[in-house]
């Protein structure tokens, strides 16, 4: 996961990690830790952001799986 990419997304939507974990139905500490990489996001929690913030399959993508090609 890239922590940067998710959180420059919720920064441009005027999201803090309280409003959208309040969003998502989550504490904001379950939040933190899915956004840490403690805890993996579920697959309704990425859909759910990818529909809040608009994002295309290539964004979700960039911010939620390490794609690496050798």
């Amino acid at each position: 996961m890239h922590t940067s990419l998710l959180k420059a997304e919720m920064v441009k939507n005027g999201d803090t990690q309280e409003s959208l974990a309040e969003a998502l139905g989550i504490s904001r500490q379950t939040l933190n830790g899915k956004i840490l990489g403690k805890v993996d996001f579920r697959q309704n929690e990425i859909l759910f952001i990818k529909d809040r913030y608009h994002l295309t399959a290539k964004a979700i993508d960039a911010i939620f799986f390490d794609i690496k090609v050798s």
